[in-house]
């Protein structure tokens, strides 16, 4: 099983990228569907739109979009912390996307924190 994700501006290290790619997922950033620096909303709408699993570390923004009542393919959200060393890391990341995946939990119309299913 595979998702198609699209990377926010946050999220589009080349590693991540790499990573992501290597376990079957369908990878598509900002960038290159030529939206970069388009609003929050613009972005969630593009990602509906393209049938794809938002990723990003814009956590309060995209919290508040997922609350207004629409429907979209899921946001995948990677919580920083101010103390650097508690951040997940790219590896972490796609480890907790594969953990999600194999957990069977419906992605579609949901804000998922993936800093829980880093295990």
């Amino acid at each position: 099983m595979s998702l198609a994700l699209l990377l926010d501006e946050d999220s589009q290290a080349k590693y991540l990228i790499s990573l992501l790619k290597a376990a079957g997922h369908d990878v598509q950033t900002i960038n290159e569907a030529g939206i970069g620096g388009v609003s929050d909303d613009a972005v969630l709408d593009y990602a509906t739109q393209q049938s794809r699993v938002l990723l990003t570390r814009n956590c309060s923004d995209f919290l508040d979009l997922h609350q207004v009542p629409f429907a979209h393919s899921g946001i995948l959200a990677v919580y920083q912390d101010a103390e650097p060393a508690k951040n997940m890391s790219y590896r972490a990341i796609a480890t907790a996307i594969g953990n999600l995946e194999t957990s069977g939990v419906p992605i579609a119309n949901q804000f998922i924190v993936l800093n829980q299913w880093n295990y």
